[in-house]
């Protein structure tokens, strides 16, 4: 698995830990759905910007976004 794909996959987990849906991860990072769904499939070259913005939403460290396991 590729970083975009293990970042996708992570982003993933901590959504459905927060019982949330894409959309409500896109109101509140500021991305639209379609994005959010490309990035948890591995297929959006994401930059740090929204990275960042991933993270504020879930009020989590980008070292706790890239902690994979």
């Amino acid at each position: 698995m590729d970083i975009l794909q293990r970042l996708g996959v992570r982003i993933r987990e901590f959504r459905v830990a927060r019982g949330m849906s894409q959309e409500d991860l896109a109101d509140l990072s500021g991305l639209s759905r379609q994005y959010i769904g490309d990035v948890e499939r591995g297929t959006r070259n994401i930059s740090l910007v929204n990275i960042e913005k991933i993270a504020n939403a879930f009020e989590i460290t980008l070292s706790q976004l890239f902690d994979f396991k």
